[in-house]
C-alpha cells in the first residue's frame, strides 16, 4: 500500500449497515460546536448569502419547508465548499393572527378570552408560550441538516427586527407613501382584525343567486346577488350610460325594498350591460366595485353589519347573523313578490381567510395603507433590467401580472400580537409618527393596531443583518445572493421584499430567485389533510433517514415544477445512501487509499481507471452547469447515476479482478483511484445528503477532525473520450453476454465455454479476461457452438451450453415468468383502455403506465421466443 495513503484501511471498521439515528444527532452537534456553519462577516471570501424564508413560531415542519430547506441548504453548502464565505441565515417569522389564534384557544378552554387578561398581561402571555413552544422548528431544521449560522438566528419580533420596523414605517409615512383612510377591507368575522387581498383565500363555494325586483311596473329594475343581506345597506343602483332600457331611470330614484329608503339610479362604465340584467345594486359599505361607484357618484356608505358579521341596520333583521338574516330576508322579499328567481346551488368563488377559513366579509372600515405606486414600479424595473433574474424564466409574467396591477396595501391589522403601528394621536387630533429611540409627547395615545405580518418579513433580507445600523454583516452579505421559496408565495412574499429592498437599500435583496412548485402525491394529487394523502417529513426522516428525505425532494426539485413524493421514492432514496455505504465498505475492506497530492494525469493508468475518472470529470461538469441554473434534479439524477451505474454497479467490479490478480502495482494503482473516486463522489454528494457522506468520508481518510462541510469542491480533472467509449462497448458487450447466457437459461454462477471474435478491432483485446471473469466465460478446448450472439457489426460471442442447463426447471421458470409478464400487460392495457383513467391521471402516470405495457410485450416476446428454443431442443 502507498505510505502516502491519508488511511490504512486495516484501520477502519464500517458496520454492516448504516444506521441513521446512530450518525445524523452525532454529527450535526459536532458541525455546530466546531463553527462550520458560522459566516465571518470580516473574510475576504466572496460572500454568498441565503435568508431562509422565516416560517411561523407557530408551526411544524411540513414538506414545504423540507423542499425549500433542500434547495438552499444544499446550494449554501456548495458555495461553501467552492471557497465563498456562505452564509445561511436561520429565523422565525411571529406570524400574528396565527399565533394569535393559538393562545386565545389556550384561554378559551380557561374560560377566558384576551379582553378578561388586558392587552399588556395578554402579549406577556403570548411571550410565554413562544419561549415554550416556539422553538420547534428551530428544533425540526437541526434534524434535516440545515446547515445555518445559529449564531445569527433572528425573529421578526426581537428587538433589532422591531427597530427596524419602526424606522421603514417612518421613512415611509414621512415621504407619504403610507395614509389612513376608510377603504374597504377583507373582514374576518372570527380574527376581527383586516386582512390584505393575499390573505385571502379563494374558492368555488355552493351558494344561491338571487334575482330581486327594484321599484315597481315601467320604473324598475332586477338585479342579483349572492349575498342578499347586504341590500340593507344599498344606496344606489348603477346601469351602464349607453344602456337603452334603463336611459329613462337614470337621475331619477327609485325605493328600496324592505327600508322604504329611496336610492338613485346612476350610470356608471362600470356596469357590463352584457351581464345579468345589467343593472347592478351598489352597496359602497360592503363590496370594492360599489365603493368605487359610490366614490364617484357621492352616495352614502351605511355599514350594516358589525364586526361579528351581525345586522346592525335598523329594522326586523338587527342582531341577525349575517346568514340568519339572508335567508330572512329572502323570504320577506318574497312575501312582497319581489324574488324574480332563485338559482340554487349556485356555484361562485368565495374568499377565507387563510388562518381560520372563515368566510370574509368586504367592510368599510378605517385603516393603514402602504401606497405602492412608486415601489412597485421600481420593483417591476429590478426584473425587467436584470437586476434580479426569476427562475424559471415565464415565471417572470406572473411576477410583472401582479407587481404592476398592485393595489395599496392594507397593512394595519386589529391585533394584540404584532408590531404595535408607531402612530400616536394627541388630546386634539394631533398625529405623530415614533421612530427607535424617540418618545411621544406626554398624553399622546398610541393607535391600536398592529402591522401586517408580512411588513416585518419583507424587510427580511437586510433587517436580519443589522438594518438600519450600517453593520459589517449588511454590507458583506446584502444583496444576499438568491432567494429559493415556492412559487405560491410569490405575491405574498418576493414582492414585498422587492418593495422595501429597493426603497430602502437602493438595491435589490436578492439578486436570483428560484420558484418551485407544488408537493403532490404518487398520483399527482395536491397533498392535503382533506385528502389523507400528506406525508409528515419526520416521518420520513424516522423511518428513512434524513438523507433520504433531502435525496427525495433535490431528486423532484425543478423549477416551477410540482415534486410528487411517495414512501416508494423515499425507500429508493434510502437504498442509494445504502449504496454508497456499501461500496465504501468494499473500498476500505478492499484498501483503498486516498492521497491529498494524487494527480491522475501523471500515472500509467489502466483503461478501467481512465474510464471511471473520465466519468467522473463529466459529471462534475453536468452537475455544475445544472446546479448554476437551479436545475436540482437533472444534477442529483446526474450523481445519482454516476454512483450507482458507473461506480457502484461497473466500476467495483471491474476493480476486483485487478485487486486481486496478483500484481501489486497494478493493485496498488487501482486502490488509489477507487480512493480518488470515491473522496470526489462524497464530495459531490455532500450538499445533498451531508449526513451519509461526512460518515463515509471521514472513515475513507481516516481522520473525524476533517469535514467535508469545508472540503474542497471537485473540480474536473483527466477527460479521455477514447476510454470512455472503449468501456462503454465493454460494458455493452458484457451486458449483452450476460442477458444471452440468460436466455439461453445459463444460469448467473455458472460458468460456460465460450469463444469471442471482434475484440481487436474494438480495442479490448487487452481486456478479454477481465471480460470473461465478468461475463464467466471459460476457453475450453473440448467447443462445439450451441448459440450465437452478434453484438455489433464486429463484435460476437458463441457459447457451448451443453451440460449446463436443466430443460424442466427452466421451462417451469419461464412458463411463471410468462404468466406475470401477462398479467402486467393485461393491467396496464385495462387502465389505458380507461377513458376517466386517461382523462383525470397527469400525463406522466399515464406515461409510466404506456412503458410497463410496452415493456410487458417486449417480456412476453423474448420469454415465448426461449420457450420456443426449449422445445426445439
Amino acid at each position: 500500500m502507498n505510505e502516502n495513503a491519508k488511511n490504512p484501511a486495516s484501520d477502519t471498521q464500517l458496520p454492516k449497515q448504516y444506521a441513521p439515528a446512530d450518525v445524523e444527532a452525532r454529527l450535526y452537534a459536532k458541525w455546530v460546536a466546531d463553527g462550520r456553519f458560522v459566516a465571518d462577516e470580516n473574510s475576504e471570501k466572496e460572500p454568498y448569502a441565503v435568508v431562509i424564508p422565516p416560517p411561523n413560531v407557530t408551526g411544524k415542519l411540513h414538506l414545504g419547508h423540507a423542499m425549500d430547506h433542500t434547495a438552499i441548504d444544499s446550494t449554501v453548502r456548495r458555495k461553501r465548499m467552492q471557497g465563498f464565505e456562505a452564509l445561511f441565515l436561520p429565523g422565525t417569522d411571529h406570524a400574528g393572527i396565527s399565533t394569535q389564534n393559538v393562545v386565545e384557544k389556550e384561554l378559551a378552554a380557561e374560560g377566558l378570552t384576551r379582553h378578561d387578561l388586558g392587552r399588556e398581561a395578554f402579549v406577556e402571555r403570548v411571550w410565554e408560550w413562544k419561549h415554550q413552544y416556539g422553538g420547534a422548528i428551530s428544533d425540526q431544521m437541526r434534524r434535516i441538516g440545515d446547515g445555518v449560522d445559529w449564531s445569527r438566528e433572528r425573529f421578526t419580533l426581537d428587538e433589532g427586527l422591531s427597530s427596524a420596523v419602526q424606522t421603514m414605517f417612518k421613512r415611509l409615512y414621512e415621504d407619504d407613501l403610507i395614509y389612513r383612510a376608510r377603504r374597504i377591507i377583507n373582514w374576518c368575522p372570527r380574527c376581527h382584525t383586516a386582512l390584505s387581498d393575499i390573505e385571502v383565500e379563494h374558492s368555488d363555494d355552493q351558494g344561491e343567486l338571487v334575482s330581486m325586483r327594484y321599484g315597481d311596473g315601467e320604473d324598475s329594475l332586477v338585479v342579483a346577488t349572492t349575498r342578499v343581506e347586504t341590500m340593507l345597506g344599498d344606496t344606489g343602483v348603477a346601469v351602464h350610460p349607453s344602456d337603452e332600457r334603463y336611459r329613462h331611470l337614470v337621475g331619477r330614484t327609485i325605493e328600496l325594498p324592505l327600508v322604504g329608503r329611496q336610492i338613485p339610479v346612476v350610470a356608471d362604465e362600470h356596469v357590463d350591460p352584457e351581464f345579468g340584467t345589467g343593472a347592478v345594486k351598489v352597496t359602497p359599505a360592503h363590496d370594492p366595485n360599489d365603493f368605487e361607484i359610490g366614490q364617484r357618484h357621492q352616495l352614502d356608505a351605511p355599514l350594516i353589519m358589525d364586526e361579528d358579521a351581525a345586522i346592525t341596520a335598523e329594522g326586523p333583521f338587527a342582531g341577525m347573523d349575517r346568514y340568519e338574516a339572508r335567508a330572512a330576508i329572502t323570504e320577506a322579499l318574497r312575501a312582497q313578490g319581489r324574488i324574480v328567481a332563485e338559482k340554487r346551488p349556485y356555484e361562485h368563488a368565495v374568499g377565507h381567510c387563510e388562518r381560520c377559513k372563515t368566510v370574509v366579509e368586504p367592510r368599510l372600515s378605517l385603516q393603514w395603507f402602504v401606497k405602492v405606486e412608486s415601489l412597485a414600479k421600481r420593483a417591476g424595473d429590478a426584473v425587467r433590467n436584470g437586476e434580479t433574474k426569476i427562475y424559471p424564466p415565464e415565471q417572470e409574467k406572473r411576477y410583472f401580472a401582479w407587481v404592476d396591477n398592485l393595489l395599496d396595501w392594507c397593512i394595519s391589522r386589529q391585533l394584540w400580537w404584532g408590531h404595535r403601528i408607531p402612530i400616536w394621536y394627541g388630546p386634539n387630533g394631533e398625529e405623530v409618527c415614533v421612530g427607535p429611540g424617540e418618545e411621544a409627547p406626554e398624553g399622546y395615545v398610541q393607535d391600536e393596531d398592529v402591522l401586517d405580518t408580512w411588513f416585518s418579513s419583507g424587510l427580511w433580507p437586510f433587517s436580519t443583518l443589522g438594518w438600519p445600523d450600517q453593520t459589517a454583516a449588511l454590507k458583506k452579505f446584502y444583496p444576499t445572493a438568491s432567494l429559493m421559496t415556492g412559487q405560491d408565495i410569490l405575491f405574498f412574499w418576493v414582492v414585498r421584499m422587492m418593495m422595501f429592498g429597493t426603497y430602502a437599500m437602493d438595491e435589490v435583496p436578492f439578486k436570483e430567485v428560484f420558484l418551485h412548485g407544488l408537493i403532490r402525491d404518487d398520483e399527482g394529487k395536491k397533498m392535503s389533510k382533506s385528502r389523507g394523502n400528506g406525508i409528515d417529513p419526520l416521518d420520513i426522516v424516522d423511518n428513512y433517514g434524513t438523507d433520504a428525505l433531502r435525496f427525495l425532494m433535490a431528486r423532484g426539485l425543478q423549477p416551477g415544477s410540482d415534486l410528487n413524493v411517495s414512501n416508494e421514492l423515499a425507500e429508493i432514496a434510502r437504498n442509494f445512501c445504502n449504496k454508497l455505504w456499501n461500496a465504501t465498505r468494499f473500498a476500505l475492506m478492499s484498501g483503498a487509499t486516498v492521497e491529498a497530492d494524487f494527480d491522475p494525469t501523471s500515472e500509467d493508468l489502466s483503461l478501467i481507471d481512465r474510464w471511471i475518472l473520465s466519468r467522473l470529470s463529466h459529471t462534475v461538469q453536468t452537475v455544475d452547469t445544472y446546479w448554476e441554473a437551479y436545475e436540482f434534479a437533472k444534477a442529483t439524477d446526474a450523481l445519482y447515476h454516476f454512483a450507482w451505474d458507473d461506480v457502484c454497479d461497473w466500476y467495483l467490479e471491474l476493480t476486483k479482478p485487478v485487486i486481486n490478480s496478483g500484481d501489486a502495482a497494478a493493485a496498488d494503482r487501482t486502490r488509489r483511484v477507487l480512493g480518488h473516486v470515491l473522496d470526489q463522489l462524497l464530495r459531490l454528494l455532500h450538499p445533498i445528503i451531508p449526513f451519509v457522506t461526512e460518515e463515509l468520508w471521514q472513515n475513507l481518510i481516516g481522520s473525524q477532525e476533517e469535514s467535508l462541510t469545508v472540503a474542497a469542491w471537485p473540480t474536473p480533472g483527466l477527460i479521455d473520450d477514447v476510454a470512455q467509449a472503449q468501456v462503454e462497448q465493454l460494458k455493452e458487450l458484457v451486458t449483452e453476454i450476460r442477458r444471452f447466457r440468460s436466455d439461453q437459461g445459463v444460469k448467473p454462477s455458472q460458468t460456460v465455454a465460450a469463444r469471442l471474435s471482434g475484440l481487436a478491432e474494438v480495442g479490448l483485446a487487452q481486456q478479454e479476461p477481465l471480460i470473461r471473469t465478468l461475463a464467466k466465460l471459460e476457453d475450453a478446448e473440448d467447443f462445439n457452438s450451441t448459440a450465437e450472439l452478434a453484438v455489433t457489426d464486429q463484435l460476437s460471442v458463441q457459447l457451448d451450453t451443453r451440460g449446463t442447463i436443466d430443460v424442466a426447471a427452466e421451462r417451469a421458470r419461464l412458463d411463471k415468468a410468462l404468466a406475470a409478464a401477462q398479467k402486467e400487460l393485461t393491467q396496464c392495457s385495462k387502465k389505458l383502455g380507461n377513458e376517466g383513467f386517461l382523462a383525470k391521471a397527469p400525463a406522466e402516470v399515464v406515461e409510466k403506465i404506456r412503458g410497463r405495457a410496452t415493456s410487458a410485450e417486449s417480456d412476453i416476446a423474448r420469454i415465448e421466443s426461449q420457450l420456443e428454443r426449449l422445445a426445439a431442443s
